[in-house]
């Protein structure tokens, strides 16, 4: 990569939104932006999002899919989420639906090694207004592995800037942990992924925090409102789109409830950025068109810096799950999926990487550019 801000006048962002098992798709995808030099100078994230981007800011370059490999291929190893069910090569999609789903079953009832395991239920759990539970299982295998495979010291000192964020679980507001303003612990990337009533919240200076996807499964508008001296270059990773089909089974109505609480809500996030870009615009001409004594106006001047700073590409990759998978995929922990996964999001971000409208596009001056290569709705998609 080069080394000056004149030669790489982009800025590389990546941006994970949270999907449990599903996580292993963007380990692909960074695989592929690795592979092609784009090392992002910022990643932020949410849930498995946080998870894998500290995977690849807490460790050095060369490093990196390394730690990515061993996360994953450690929370896809126990026997129960190997097996032979697929000797013998590809199924039929029943019988890898019917697959999936026991292996759904087994991840809920024995938990993911090296991520968490279900906790013996307290005396009182089955009795009507006596359970003092307030989680199912118990994560401290996520905090092991994390403080294994993520060398915070670097992270802090040397690696790229990361962003998580996480919900306050008493005032219910959206927050975000951010290298340059704090010091990333483990107990950040945990609360992120904080999932109830699965995971415990997370204490972290008197406060307690649940998984950011309660409020927002993606972090891309806290990117977006963060000022920037140079052109941003997003690559932003989605683990359930915003649209598909009508469904017509009630599993596929389970799917689709699911896939639109958690999906990123990109282009409303998009559209409020261009609102205030074209805000900013309109002040900056308006400020020509004043006399000389009004122009330097504290509340003109609040319009003008309401808009970005600097021009955004974006390139949004998102998972479109398999005709054989439910609901049951984010926490559907087998090896075979994951590998599935990790093939799908290399695949969709080394396409994307080579189409010509990526290829050939220029930074804009100012605005957002919108490009999503893999959309089925839209098969020459480009500007959004």
């Amino acid at each position: 990569m080069p080394d000056t801000d004149k030669e790489r006048p982009e800025k590389i962002v990546l941006v994970l939104q949270g999907g449990g098992a599903l996580g292993a798709y963007q380990a692909g995808a960074y695989e592929a932006l690795c592979r092609s030099g784009q090392q992002p100078e910022w990643l932020a994230g949410i849930s498995i999002g946080s998870i894998n981007a500290a995977l690849i800011a807490g460790n050095p370059p060369k490093r990196r899919l390394g730690a990515l490999r061993r996360f994953w291929e450690a929370v896809t190893g126990a026997p129960w989420l190997l097996g032979h069910c697929f000797e013998g090569g590809p199924l039929a999609d029943p019988m890898r639906a019917f697959c999936n789903e026991s292996r759904a079953t087994l991840s809920t009832m024995l938990g993911a090694p090296g991520f968490f395991r279900p906790r013996l239920p307290d005396l009182f759990s089955f009795l009507p207004g006596l359970m003092r539970q307030t989680n199912w299982y118990d994560t401290s295998p996520l905090r092991a592995t994390l403080l294994e495979l993520v060398d915070f010291a670097y992270l802090n000192e040397a690696g790229p800037r990361l962003s998580v964020c996480a919900v306050d679980v008493q005032t219910g507001n959206f927050t975000c942990f951010d290298s340059r303003e704090t010091s990333i612990t483990v107990d950040h990337i945990m609360a992120s992924g904080a999932l109830p009533p699965g995971f415990p919240a997370v204490e972290i200076d008197g406060r307690h925090y649940w998984d950011g996807g309660l409020v927002s499964n993606s972090p891309l508008q806290v990117v977006l409102d963060r000022p920037a001296r140079r052109p941003l270059c997003i690559y932003q990773v989605d683990l359930y789109p915003s649209r598909d089909r009508l469904p017509r089974t009630m599993a596929q109505v389970e799917q689709r409830e699911r896939e639109i609480r958690f999906s990123s809500r990109t282009r409303f996030n998009t559209d409020e950025f261009r609102n205030r870009h074209a805000l900013s615009r309109a002040a900056r001409r308006l400020r020509q068109r004043l006399p000389e004594a009004f122009r330097d106006d504290p509340d003109l001047q609040m319009l003008i810096e309401a808009g970005p700073s600097q021009p955004v590409s974006l390139m949004h990759l998102i998972y479109r799950h398999a005709d054989y998978e439910s609901a049951s995929k984010d926490y559907e922990f087998s090896r075979l999926s994951m590998l599935d996964h990790w093939r799908d999001g290399r695949r969709d971000a080394e396409r994307s990487l080579r189409h010509p409208r990526w290829t050939g596009r220029q930074v804009p001056e100012d605005g957002l550019m919108v490009f999503d290569m893999n959309d089925p709705h839209r098969p020459e998609a480009a500007a959004d």
